[in-house]
């Protein structure tokens, strides 16, 4: 039974990394689903053939503290990133920050679109709010993040007079860093990005210096949560560490 929970694993790992590569977002973390396949596959095979009953005892321990101390930091730090699922900033900022996301030739892509949506219910809600529209052109896309946000918000009846434009940034850090310096100091603002992304993101924000800020949560595609929330758990510590 173990060998078969093992290999079902392995293959809904692989199944599951192959769909995220097939999405083309530029990002190759996709390769992190491949490898948990082979090292569940490696499982299935170990307990299959009687390979880990002949691991000594020491082996055993160790691998079981690993895995459960792996466990304890996920549970902490997804714990963490879920906790701001549910923020929905505060009514009569002066800005809004919109994190930018890939772009393609036909529009934003889905986890962008969540963004933009979100933005425009913001906006319509608060006439007086200013949008600022983050990111710059990656390899992969026609033109800047930032443009092709402003294209999609005037589309759908936000005025150019009330969007900024930011098409440098490169990844987070310089999303809210470069819109920084194009807000009035001492003015509120609020980051709106998809819900995986907005714990880090005010972190972010804090450690820039932007104090007076609050996370407005857009949605994000089920299917592609997990993907996003384990990507998410790796770039927390990368944060931590760059500190």
């Amino acid at each position: 039974m173990l060998t078969v929970i093992w290999v079902i694993l392995a293959a809904a790992s692989l199944i599951y990394g192959i769909t995220i590569a097939g999405l083309h977002t530029g990002s190759l973390f996709f390769v992190f689903w491949i490898a948990l396949a082979a090292v569940f596959g490696f499982f299935a095979f170990a307990v299959g053939t009687g390979l880990f009953a002949h691991w000594n005892r020491p082996v055993k321990v160790i691998l079981t503290v690993f895995i459960c101390a792996v466990l304890v930091l996920l549970v902490i730090v997804e714990g963490k990133i879920i906790s701001k699922f549910n923020e929905q900033g505060a009514d009569g900022l002066d800005y809004v920050i919109v994190l930018g996301a890939q772009v393609r030739e036909n529009g934003p892509s889905s986890v962008l679109k969540f963004r933009l949506d979100k933005a425009i219910e913001y906006l319509e809600k608060n006439p007086d709010t200013l949008c600022i529209v983050t990111g710059g052109q990656g390899s992969n896309e026609p033109f800047s993040e930032a443009e092709g946000m402003a294209d999609y918000l005037k589309k759908n009846g936000i005025p150019s007079e009330r969007i900024i434009e930011e098409p440098k940034a490169e990844d987070t850090i310089q999303n809210i860093k470069y819109s920084m310096d194009l807000m009035e100091e001492g003015r509120s603002a609020g980051l709106i990005t998809n819900n995986f992304h907005l714990y880090r993101a005010l972190q972010i924000a804090e450690a820039q210096g932007l104090t007076d800020v609050c996370g407005i949560a857009a949605d994000s595609t089920p299917f592609y949560l997990p993907n996003n929330m384990v990507r998410e758990f790796f770039a927390m510590f990368k944060m931590w560490m760059s500190r």
